[in-house]
């Protein structure tokens, strides 16, 4: 009998009674095909792989990371907490020591939802993988956590939620914003004052291939995490930059998705994006799985598979060659960079633009950072959207010193209700969370 040589925990949940609509990509089939190929191979038969059914995400694993408006119960189906608590099942196998690594592929995805939420974008509503690091962080202690986002698509909503933690290294490889939604995700895009440096985009030209991928992995992505040194290494592991993902226009093929998860190393991986639900998620998911596993994946091949056809343009290796030296360049001159940047300043503010593309919904946000000397800072966020709600919604953060306590909760408690349609209060310090309407 073959023998995992990583203890490896999968969690399955298609979510058959969620699709955004019956002919829409984003629907039960994507992990319907991988199941039967993950059958068909055999893999349940291995030595060292478990299968697990996934929990259900309670309302405050939710609240610890989202203002829902105008609460959970009105926006998060049952698919969507049954997601998230895959991803928190999965990750409790591996700290609990029951395995080494775990992949929760469950769907509706996440990695589009922002902490301020007012119903689904990017196919997202909760954003699952920080749903599952807050869980872990509440039950298991502090950990300092890398999260590698290989989405196609930039993970505008991670690192939303985690601009301004220094304990979260967010790292996103994805198709240049130029070119595809959410139109985001630039190297100047790096971190709050509490944190800066500390969100690393990686923004690639369209048909990048295998080759472009791995090269990104071992010359930047890769030295950043050493230079981290993390407790965890989480990879938001979408699949759509494959070849023949009908949404995007990458060249990655399931050999690269293996080699890169073998070369990433991740501790728990959490299926995101990938749309072609035949020709890639079924070798894509069995090559991961395998990586994963410490296994031999060097057989997974899509049936249509020509390397010629596929072959990354040269100019496309100069290209990400010069923009790995500049992004790390940067990276080595965080510290510096922040002092000249936010010294002398006593808070940071941010305007922001959010567009709800699956509800057609825009919104409007001022966020505020307090720049603390003591911590990473309170942060306050002023919201209004087109469905008519204006909120103001208050952070405390994990590492908050007294004096942002206090001022958190004089601003929730001195809020006007009659000026906002909800007032709400997130207490990271006491993992507590308040709203008045």
């Amino acid at each position: 009998m073959m023998k995992a040589v990583n203890k490896l925990g999968l969690v399955f949940f298609p979510a058959f009674d969620w699709a955004i609509s019956p002919t829409h990509p984003e629907r039960e089939e994507r992990l319907l095909y991988t199941l039967d190929q993950v059958q068909e191979e055999g893999i349940a038969d291995i030595e060292g792989i478990k299968f697990y059914n996934p929990s259900v995400a309670e309302k405050e694993d939710i609240e610890r990371v989202h203002f829902c408006v105008p609460d959970v119960s009105s926006l998060v189906t049952e698919s969507h907490m049954v997601s998230a608590g895959g991803a928190i099942t999965a990750a409790r196998a591996v700290m609990e020591g029951e395995v080494d690594k775990a992949f929760a592929v469950v769907r509706p995805p996440g990695h589009h939802a922002h902490r301020v939420v007012y119903g689904d974008r990017g196919f997202c509503i909760i954003n699952i993988e920080a749903v599952m690091l807050e869980y872990v962080r509440q039950r298991y202690g502090k950990r300092r956590v890398a999260i590698v986002d290989t989405d196609c698509h930039h993970g505008d909503g991670t690192q939303d939620i985690f601009w301004n933690d220094r304990d979260t290294l967010f790292i996103s490889l994805h198709q240049d914003g130029r070119t595809l939604y959410p139109g985001t995700g630039f190297p100047e895009e790096f971190g709050g004052p509490g944190a800066f440096g500390y969100t690393i985009n990686i923004p690639l030209p369209p048909q990048t291939g295998e080759e472009g991928f791995l090269y990104v992995v071992e010359n930047l992505v890769l030295p950043i995490i050493k230079d981290y040194n993390p407790d965890l290494i989480v990879n938001s592991a979408g699949q759509d930059n494959h070849y023949t993902d009908p949404i995007t226009n990458m060249n990655f093929t399931a050999q690269g998705y293996a080699r890169l998860t073998q070369r990433l190393n991740p501790d728990i991986a959490v299926l995101e994006g990938g749309y072609s639900i035949e020709g890639a998620l079924p070798y894509v998911n069995l090559g991961i799985i395998l990586a994963l596993a410490g296994l031999d994946y060097s057989h997974v091949k899509e049936p249509d598979y020509d390397p010629e056809k596929i072959k990354q343009p040269t100019w496309i290796s100069e290209y990400l060659k010069r923009l790995c030296e500049e992004i790390y360049r940067r990276w080595m001159k965080k510290e510096d960079a922040a002092k000249k940047m936010f010294e002398g300043k006593d808070s940071v503010v941010r305007k922001k633009r959010i567009y709800y593309d699956t509800i057609g919904v825009l919104e409007k946000q001022i966020e505020t950072i307090r720049v603390c000397s003591a911590c990473s800072g309170l942060i306050t966020i002023k919201s209004e959207c087109d469905l008519g709600y204006s909120i103001l919604a208050v952070t405390i953060p994990r590492d908050a010193c007294p004096r942002c306590i206090d001022e958190g909760y004089r601003a929730y408690r001195t809020a006007d209700s009659g000026d906002y349609s909800g007032v709400y209060l997130q207490d990271r310090v006491n993992d507590e969370y308040c709203a008045k309407m």
